[in-house]
């Protein structure tokens, strides 16, 4: 564990108890499960899953995420061999206990009706083991598909894929390693697994009213993916619909870059600040409690910037003890993107 993590820890957390999530990752094989894994827990950058090679069995990895959740991540491998193994042998074993199901299609499949039978074969057990589970279905390789062509075939698949579903409500992404579709899936995925999460809402709010600022986004200080966020009637009028995703994505291309310079882990904390001030609006993003960074956005002013600022970090007493596991929320919030930086090397 990181020094500075167990100086910043807070005493009223500690008695809590662990809370753990078991999470399947499956898929027939080259569908992209571990690039998409990779670029989400791992730090890699798309470029970087080439490297890859196929996942043999199951990849079991614990992913600590905020306070008190741990992600039990079973990333399955594909192969029919290893998917008849799961579903005879290791029925029980593999799908007793799950809280979420995440099942990856290849939009370039040439057998897309097997495909289909595995999914169904998986659902089966699924409901026989884990019938509160949630299902999340990812239309992968989505930037493989003529732009003109996305819309229908994305929604043929989604229409199919649900018809086998059974019981349960499987949600639906369009995703690519290439762009931001695959923080925001992962985001909302996540985001429903995040305990406690109406608090924290709460509070955003009302520091977000505080410090006057626009928006302001919660993320996980490993994924950078966004747990929580907050927009002011100003913020809600930003017409980029995916602009949290987008600074997920800026964020982590700009860890890998100083990963490469400072010769630090990927995986480790490079920044404790990222700011930018222009004529029409501020911005800055915060190590803000043990687990998370603050981005907020802000009207233009060096006064307003730096109340913001000194406010944010009085803050984070207040919000280190919500730094755990949460309840689902109905909303999702708001933010927007940028950057110059100071970095901790």
């Amino acid at each position: 564990m990181d020094p500075q993590e167990e100086s910043v820890a807070s005493p009223a957390s500690e008695p809590r108890k662990q809370k753990k999530k078991k999470v399947l990752l499956m898929g027939k094989s080259g569908s992209g499960k571990s690039s998409m894994r990779s670029i989400i827990f791992s730090n890699y950058v798309a470029k970087d899953t080439r490297r890859l090679g196929a996942t043999i069995d199951v990849d079991l990895s614990h992913v600590k995420f905020l306070g008190n959740l741990t992600l039990n991540l079973w990333d399955c491998g594909g192969q029919d061999a290893f998917m008849e193994n799961y579903l005879s042998q290791q029925r029980a074993h593999v799908f007793s206990n799950v809280g979420v199901l995440i099942y990856v299609f290849d939009i370039e499949s040439r057998d897309f009706d097997r495909d289909l039978l595995t999914y169904r074969s998986i659902i089966a057990a699924l409901s026989q083991f884990s019938p509160s589970a949630s299902v999340y279905i990812l239309i992968h390789k989505m930037d493989l598909v003529v732009p003109t062509q996305r819309e229908d075939i994305y929604n043929d698949r989604v229409t199919l894929i649900q018809s086998k579903s059974d019981n349960f409500a499987a949600t639906p992404f369009a995703t690519s390693i290439w762009d931001q579709s695959l923080y925001k899936a992962w985001a909302e995925i996540i985001h429903d697994l995040v305990p406690n999460l109406d608090k924290i809402e709460t509070h955003l709010g009302r520091l977000g009213a505080i410090i006057m600022a626009e928006e302001i986004l919660l993320f996980e200080r490993s994924s950078f993916l966004v747990v929580s966020s907050w927009a002011s009637s100003i913020g809600k009028q930003n017409p980029t619909t995916d602009r949290f995703e987008r600074l997920s994505n800026i964020i982590k291309n700009f860890k890998q870059t100083t990963s490469r310079y400072t010769g630090l882990p990927k995986s480790s904390e490079q920044f404790v600040l990222m700011e930018m001030k222009l004529q029409t609006f501020s911005m800055f993003v915060i190590k803000f409690t043990t687990n998370t960074y603050l981005a907020v956005v802000l009207p233009p002013g060096e006064t307003t910037f730096n109340c913001a600022m000194e406010n944010c970090y009085i803050a984070r007493t207040e919000f280190e003890d919500l730094d755990s596991p949460a309840k689902k929320s109905a909303d999702r919030g708001a933010t927007t993107s940028g950057a110059t930086t100071s970095a901790e090397t």
